[in-house]
C-alpha cells in the first residue's frame, strides 16, 4: 500500500484552526492567512451578510421613521487600526429606537469597508451596484428586551446595523476631516488615537433623508459572522470627496512591516436564499408595533423562527 506522503509545513499552516482570518487581497497561506471562503464559525451557513439588494423585488413596508438619541453629541472618540479595519469607539451614549426594530439598541463603535477603486468598497450592492466605501454603525440590544431571553436562546435580532453607502462627490465633507486625519496616526495594526471632537450626526446624510432604507436579516460580516443581525442599509449615500476616500488606503496598513496597504476589507456577496428583504419610506409617525409583530402575518414559518 502506498504510503501518504507527509503534508508539508505550509499545508498545516492553511490547515490550521488557529489560522488568523483575513481578505482576499491578503491571502497568503505562508502567513497563515485564511480568505473568506475558509473562514470558520458561521460563516459558510445560509443566512449570511452582505448580500445584493434587488431594489424592484423589495417588499414596500412603512417600517417608521428611526429615532436618534445621543447622535448629536459631540466627543472625543478613540480611532484603533485593528488590522481589519478602522474602528471608532462609541461609548455609551447614543442610542436607537424606532424604524420598525422590537426595541432600543445601544451604539457600541462605527467601522468602515472600502477600496482604492471607487466602485469596488462597500459591502452591500444595489442592484448590483457597488459603491466606494460602506460604513456600519453597529448596535447591541439593550439587556433586558431581548424577547427569547426566557428560552436560553440568541435572538436573531441581538445586534442592529445601520450601513451607509459612500460615494465620491465634489466637496470635502467636513463632518468625516476629524476621521481623516486621524488616519496617519494609526497606520498600524494596534495602533490608537484620538479623534478631533465629533458627533453621529456629523458623518450622516440629513436626518430627513434617512426615512429610506432597507432592512432584512443577515449575519456579521466578518468572522464568526453570527446570524444574529437585523440590517438597515440606507439609500441616501455619505458623499466624501476623492482625496478623503483615498486616505483610507493611501495611510492605513494590514501589517506592522507596512508592506501592504490597508483596501479591499470587503467581504465577498452571499446568497439572500428564502430570505425577504423590506423597503421602506418612512413617511409618517413611528408605528406603534415592532418589526417582528408586523411581518408575522406576511413572513413563512422559518422566517418568523428568526426574528424570534
Amino acid at each position: 500500500m502506498r504510503k501518504e506522503e507527509d503534508p508539508s509545513q505550509e499545508d498545516l499552516i492553511c490547515q490550521s484552526p488557529e489560522s488568523h482570518w483575513c481578505y482576499d487581497v491578503q491571502v497568503n497561506c505562508s502567513a497563515s492567512c485564511l480568505g473568506p471562503n475558509q473562514w470558520g464559525g458561521d460563516c459558510q451557513k445560509n443566512h449570511q451578510s452582505p448580500v445584493n439588494i434587488v431594489t424592484r423585488k423589495a417588499v414596500n413596508y412603512n417600517l417608521g421613521r428611526f429615532s436618534f438619541s445621543g447622535y448629536d453629541k459631540k466627543q472625543k472618540w478613540t480611532v484603533e487600526n485593528n488590522g481589519h479595519t478602522v474602528m471608532v469607539s462609541l461609548g455609551n451614549e447614543s442610542r436607537i429606537s424606532g424604524g420598525g426594530l422590537a426595541a432600543p439598541y445601544r451604539a457600541t463603535q462605527f467601522h468602515l469597508h472600502w477600496s482604492k477603486e471607487l466602485d469596488r468598497g462597500s459591502e452591500h450592492s444595489l442592484d448590483g451596484e457597488r459603491f466606494a466605501m460602506e460604513m456600519h454603525i453597529v448596535h447591541e440590544k439593550e439587556r433586558g428586551t431581548r424577547s427569547n431571553e426566557k428560552d436560553g436562546q440568541t435572538p436573531k435580532d441581538q445586534t442592529a446595523v445601520l450601513a451607509f453607502l459612500v460615494q465620491e462627490g465634489n466637496k470635502t465633507n467636513k463632518g468625516f476631516q476629524p476621521l481623516v486625519e486621524a488616519l496617519s496616526h494609526i497606520p498600524k495594526p494596534e495602533m490608537s488615537t484620538t479623534m478631533r471632537e465629533s458627533s453621529l450626526l456629523d458623518l450622516l446624510p440629513e436626518e430627513e433623508k434617512l426615512r429610506r432604507y432597507f432592512r432584512y436579516l443577515g449575519s456579521l460580516t466578518t468572522p464568526s459572522c453570527a446570524e444574529t443581525v437585523v440590517w438597515t442599509v440606507f439609500e441616501e449615500p455619505i458623499q466624501l470627496h476623492r482625496d478623503q476616500i483615498l486616505a483610507f488606503s493611501q495611510n492605513l496598513y494590514y501589517n506592522k512591516e507596512q508592506t501592504l496597504k490597508m483596501s479591499e476589507n470587503v467581504r465577498p456577496l452571499q446568497r439572500l436564499g428564502d430570505r425577504q428583504v423590506f423597503r421602506s419610506r418612512a413617511p409618517g409617525q413611528l408605528l406603534a408595533l415592532p418589526l417582528p409583530t408586523l411581518l408575522v402575518p406576511t413572513l413563512t414559518c422559518l422566517m418568523v423562527g428568526f426574528l424570534w
